[in-house]
């Protein structure tokens, strides 16, 4: 059984889909901050869902190459337990971020093949979390939530200085599969929770949960 897995329900956009991921069991819950993504939330509407997130479920703001006016608006408008990084971020960025909102900083970081690994020993020394997802397509207009998956025989079993999670291109159907091959004790899903581009299905949201920790019901 695998019920310790920590499961993150990422671009979370309406109250009833951030009750249904905290009925079911998420550890995380992410809001998305990139206005590109059709997973966009302002920050009144993300402090509307925040203020309604269960006690001990963690609230997770996603930003990509976000100035300090852009995370001290956020910062300052949503209660918030960590922040992830999830543009090009440099090390130094990471580092400074962390140290100037006194929040967790989780890094996501795009893999493809053997050459992408470095990169996550590097950010492992300085994010709380690494986030490990897959590399996006060339003429993608995200950074993530495009619903594809990397090689996971290249990070089985690995591990680095900050704990990490497994991202890209998860489903309810290969959710098991992907924490058997690597390892991963914690996973992230977006896009494949949903039945549209940034619109998540209640019964997706529990199907993962539940084949995320191994319970087959």
């Amino acid at each position: 059984m695998a019920s310790d897995i920590r499961v993150k329900i990422c671009g979370l956009r309406e109250a009833r889909h951030v009750a249904a991921a905290a009925e079911a069991g998420a550890g995380y819950l992410g809001f998305n901050f990139f206005e590109k993504s059709p997973r966009y939330v302002n920050i009144q509407q993300a402090c509307d869902l925040a203020v309604e997130v269960p006690m001990g479920v963690a609230k997770v703001a996603l930003v990509v190459n976000a100035d300090d006016a852009a995370l001290d608006a956020i910062v300052e408008g949503v209660p918030l337990d960590m922040l992830q990084l999830h543009g090009t971020e440099s090390v130094e960025r990471v580092a400074e971020v962390r140290a100037r909102y006194g929040l967790p900083v989780m890094k996501a970081l795009g893999v493809a093949d053997e050459g992408d690994l470095a990169a996550l020993d590097a950010y492992g020394q300085v994010a709380d979390q690494l986030l490990v997802d897959a590399k996006p397509p060339k003429d993608a207009v995200l950074p993530g939530g495009n619903g594809v998956a990397f090689d996971w025989r290249l990070i089985a079993n690995r591990r680095w200085m900050a704990p990490w999670m497994l991202a890209g291109g998860l489903t309810p159907d290969n959710v098991a599969e992907a924490v058997r091959l690597t390892g991963a004790r914690q996973v992230d899903v977006s896009s494949g929770v949903e039945i549209a581009a940034g619109v998540k299905d209640d019964d997706l949201i529990a199907s993962f949960v539940r084949a995320a920790q191994g319970d087959a019901r």
